[in-house]
């Protein structure tokens, strides 16, 4: 998906439903950028862990948190996005709402406002039945985070966490590999259950390029890594994005029968792009339709 343009210039299986883990995760991290931007959350925040984490049998990746100990929220949040960690979601999710299920239900509803017509969640962090979700709304959710939370996107790039000592790598092994590679997530499983949500930039004529790629039942983390790569140089290498319109131009002045005025000026309230096969450039014709 071209994120200026808002286009998918590729897509295989994007409908299928598949599990809400990275779903889960991604939009308990967009909720939290929310109450952040709110105001509701701090990342010097200092939280304490409650037993309620003592009995979490999620089966995914943790950060360890202990009951009763201290950790920030920015602290939460790393261990959440660098190290896919469900205690941190969970714990977040406490924070956030104070209740388990209510930040569940506050998951379905913005789901909803977002368009995102095929995913149901069951839990801030993916696990257990009854959660459900496709490519195709992970890329609607992905797309918000990266426009709407713009002061808290860093969070993605960090590679490394130490949280009591302990050393946890960023499972998206594309911050190392390719400097244009800022971020998003990664989701471990076993068997064809690595997923990949990877997003990079690269500045052009017109300013800034962003791509994102979903890469969905990889084998292994090196296969998801080498198709994600694969994906992103294919979507720079073979697209130009181009501006058809600047904000406030005038672009039609259709008639307005029985109005005030006899015309009216049509035109965009932002900059408009398009994405388009290389070379195809001279082809383009833009014309307004009367319906």
């Amino acid at each position: 998906m071209d994120v200026v343009s808002n286009q998918v210039l590729a897509s295989r299986h994007a409908e299928e439903k598949t599990t809400a883990r990275a779903a889960s995760k991604l939009m308990t991290t967009y909720l939290v950028f929310g109450a952040l931007k709110e105001g509701r959350l701090s990342l010097k925040q200092s939280v304490v862990i409650p037993e309620k984490i003592a009995v979490l049998n999620s089966g995914g990746s943790r950060m360890f948190l202990q009951a009763g100990g201290k950790a920030t929220v920015q602290e939460l949040l790393y261990g959440l996005i660098v190290h896919d960690a469900d205690d941190a979601a969970l714990v977040l999710s406490l924070v956030v709402s104070g209740d388990e299920k209510r930040f569940v239900e506050l998951m379905n509803q913005e789901s909803l406002r977002l368009g995102m017509k095929s995913t149901l969640y069951a839990s801030p962090f993916g696990s257990g039945k009854g959660g459900y979700s496709t490519l195709a709304d992970l890329a609607v959710l992905a797309a918000n985070v990266i426009r709407e939370y713009p002061a808290y996107y860093f969070n993605f790039s960090v590679r490394e966490l130490t949280y009591n000592s302990i050393r946890m790598r960023n499972p998206n092994r594309l911050l190392w590999l390719d400097p244009a590679v800022d971020g998003l997530m990664a989701t471990n499983g076993s068997g064809q259950s690595y997923m990949l949500v990877a997003s990079a930039r690269r500045h052009s004529a017109l300013g800034e390029r962003r791509l994102l790629s979903i890469v969905s039942g990889a084998v292994s983390d090196q296969a998801r890594t080498q198709e994600s790569l694969k994906l992103l140089n294919w979507g720079f290498q073979n697209f130009d994005m181009i501006r058809l319109f600047e904000k406030d131009q005038i672009v039609a002045k259709p008639e307005v029968w029985k109005g005030s005025s006899g015309n009216m000026e049509v035109g965009f309230i932002e900059d408009t792009y398009i994405s388009i096969p290389k070379g195809a450039v001279p082809r383009l014709k833009v014309r307004a339709c009367p319906e």
